[in-house]
């Protein structure tokens, strides 16, 4: 019984750790985002379609075309 609570607490305390860190993230995205179009008016479908390119390119560099 004392074993399998221990583990539980473990499992939670990764969790809850795993979920503070998704969401700081999430939330350092999303005011970057926001910092972005307002300063200088990109938006997040211009950073999307940059980055597209970008892999494209870089795929484009590796297979020699």
């Amino acid at each position: 019984m004392i074993i399998t609570l221990i583990v539980a607490w473990i499992v939670f305390i990764i969790l809850w750790k795993l979920l503070k860190a998704t969401v700081s993230t999430a939330l350092t995205l999303a005011a970057i985002l926001i910092l972005l179009n307002i300063s200088f008016g990109i938006t997040p479908q211009d950073i999307w379609h940059y980055l597209m390119q970008f892999a494209q390119n870089l795929s484009q560099i590796q297979t020699g075309k």
